[in-house]
């Protein structure tokens, strides 16, 4: 269910799953976006804050904010503002970054919202989202001061391999889902595929094993000594055989073909519902070749039939997406993506922003997440 509120100076677009049993868990994902551009940052936040009090109040009582992530167009001089608020309302696990909304505005935000859950801040640092069998487990914006991206990347993920033990969890067993932002790609992105390919062995995730649903996009944080800042979800109580990993053979080549370790996508099997994480995916063949160069509407097509075979692989398609993000290099293709998600996507929470992309052939990245009902054996999400 796909729900439009147009607030004065800003949009919601709120997607819903309410399973079939009565007494499960609903899930939301809205995006959140900015119409009136002219206005300061400081009303644009406001703005921004109190549709997501409204979304709150909205979906009742039982309802807590699961993950927040801000999109920013000056993280320097924005994420302070975000920050006050944070520490008088908080709640949920909590990511700023700067990809700037490419409507215009200075802020837009996805928040991802259940019933049902006990939710608090771990000592490992963690938030964890409790409910039944399983304790999900959010990070945001870990972040650290090494000299260089591959030492920031290093320490981020060693840190999160101890902080996922210290409760009990595993990186190759329990970790669902990373992001990755790094400020100035086309210089720091290879120290950071390269500390992620060295910790990721000592952590028994190769080729051979599996490696993890992942975006790694650029992005910076409002600290300017920030070159790499992560985002994560992993989940306790979770077994080996409810996750599977999606490949797509047919349009998608193995990442670490071309020197990189993370997933096309995989999904995860509840007693009553499937969710299906895709990662960050370009305009790429199934031998790792870029196609459509320079020709960002042919890219988004490609795209798009690239994200669709990942999805139906996972017994998906787009109707079942809860959110999109679209990652654009060049601003001057806004205009032409955005007529294209409107025309396909109508109803669809997304967001546009600009992030450049890990290959500087590719000019389009696109991520979403999905959800469809089923009934297994597992206990219910």
């Amino acid at each position: 269910m796909i729900q439009r509120k147009d607030y004065e100076h800003a949009t919601v677009i709120l997607s819903c799953f309410r399973p079939e049993n009565s007494n499960g868990q609903t899930e939301y994902h809205a995006m959140i976006t900015i119409s009136d551009c002219l206005l300061p940052y400081s009303r644009q936040a406001e703005i921004l804050l109190n549709a997501l009090a409204e979304i709150r109040a909205d979906s009742g009582p039982d309802t807590g904010i699961i993950f927040k992530r801000y999109f920013l167009s000056d993280a320097a001089n924005q994420a302070p503002l975000l920050m006050n608020y944070e520490l008088d309302n908080p709640e949920g696990a909590v990511s700023v970054v700067e990809q700037a909304p490419l409507n215009g505005s200075k802020i837009a935000l996805w928040v991802y919202l259940a019933t049902g859950m006990q939710t608090r801040t771990l000592s490992s640092g963690l938030y964890e989202c409790r409910h039944g069998a399983y304790r999900h487990l959010w990070l945001g914006s870990a972040a650290n001061h090494a000299k260089d991206s591959e030492r920031q990347t290093r320490i981020l993920l060693n840190d999160y391999v101890m902080q996922l033990a210290s409760e009990g969890c595993l990186l190759a067993d329990n970790c669902i889902r990373t992001w990755l932002f790094v400020n100035e790609p086309d210089l720091n992105y290879g120290g950071m595929v390269k500390a992620r390919n060295e910790v990721f062995v000592t952590q028994n995730l190769t080729d051979a094993t599996h490696f993890i649903t992942s975006t790694g996009i650029g992005g910076r944080q409002a600290d300017p000594q920030v070159l790499v800042q992560m985002d994560a979800y992993a989940i306790d109580g979770i077994s080996r055989e409810q996750i599977h990993y999606l490949y797509a053979p047919a349009h998608l080549n193995r990442t670490s073909d071309y020197g990189v370790s993370f997933e096309r996508g995989c999904y995860v099997d509840y007693g009553d519902r499937r969710h299906v994480f895709i990662s960050g995916t370009a305009s790429i063949n199934n031998k790792g070749e870029i196609m459509h160069r320079g020709d960002v509407v042919a890219q988004c097509h490609r795209m798009w039939e690239n994200v669709e075979a990942l999805l139906a692989e996972g017994g998906c398609s787009f109707d079942d997406c809860m959110q999109m993000i679209v990652y654009l290099r060049d601003p001057a293709d806004y205009a032409i993506v955005r007529q294209l998600f409107e025309v396909r996507f109508p109803d669809k929470p997304w967001v546009i922003v600009l992030a450049k992309v890990c290959r500087s052939g590719w000019l389009i990245e696109m991520e979403t997440i999905a959800v469809k009902a089923q009934q297994s054996e597992w206990s219910t999400f």
